[in-house]
């Protein structure tokens, strides 16, 4: 009993820091994007190859968690994008309040897409609401077939799924077909896309979608415009909105 009732305020304490997370963005005009997989299946690599097809349309920030090492986060600064890392050391997941405390060391006024890449878990990270705008799911196709069954979750709350490594199917002994059925049992509405960042297979249908889904939400921002809110600063870096 005692567990549960715990397990409740954390989420809930979560809760509303994501929303105060969400309307940071929203007041900075920043579509963000919470990038989950388990280790290995390849979301640096599609960063690495998202980055490199947008940032010349768009100012683009990058926030990486991992248990330890900046590696990840090297990589994506090396493309001359602004990166922070985030390590939570024995902590399998990103939560709101360590990407509240990034924003104050990491400011995103002036970018336009902020990317955050989560630590590699497919259970913990789908947990923790971290104000994003889109969940998308990396799954690397050489995991299996069965996995969207086993961890329907995190697939059932992302609004993409990207199948990773298409081109070691052939190695891999796996289904793209029966991969797929069964990512659509446990999530209909998720868009899917086969990819291959070795190859380039199926990145332009990816960036394509991806660049629609932020002029849709900048085109719903013109027309239905927030009433002026009031604002103020606390002793944080960011400005906090009430």
């Amino acid at each position: 009993m005692c567990q549960v009732k715990v397990e409740t305020n954390i989420l809930e304490f979560n809760d509303d820091l994501a929303a105060h997370n969400r309307q940071h963005f929203r007041d900075q005009g920043l579509f963000v994007v919470n990038f989950m997989s388990a280790p290995g299946a390849g979301k640096t690599s599609v960063l690495e190859q998202t980055i490199r097809r947008m940032k010349n349309d768009y100012r683009i920030g990058v926030i990486e968690g991992d248990l330890m090492t900046t590696i990840d986060a090297d990589r994506i600064a090396a493309l001359g994008v602004p990166a922070h890392q985030i390590t939570t050391g024995t902590i399998c997941h990103l939560d709101a309040r360590m990407v509240h405390n990034a924003l104050h060391s990491f400011p995103v006024e002036g970018l336009d897409v902020l990317f955050i890449e989560n630590v590699g878990n497919l259970v913990c990270p789908v947990e923790f609401d971290l104000g994003e705008d889109m969940r998308v799911m990396v799954y690397s196709t050489v995991e299996g077939a069965e996995k969207p069954k086993k961890y329907p979750m995190m697939f059932h709350e992302s609004t993409a799924v990207l199948l990773n490594k298409v081109d070691l199917i052939p190695y891999a002994g796996v289904s793209l077909d029966e991969l797929q059925r069964n990512v659509r049992e446990v999530s209909p509405t998720t868009t899917i896309f086969p990819l291959s960042c070795r190859t380039g297979e199926g990145i332009d249908e990816w960036i394509a979608w991806l660049k629609t889904q932020i002029a849709t939400r900048q085109r719903a921002e013109h027309h239905f415009p927030r009433a002026p809110l009031h604002t103020h600063t606390h002793a944080h870096a960011h400005t906090h909105v009430h």
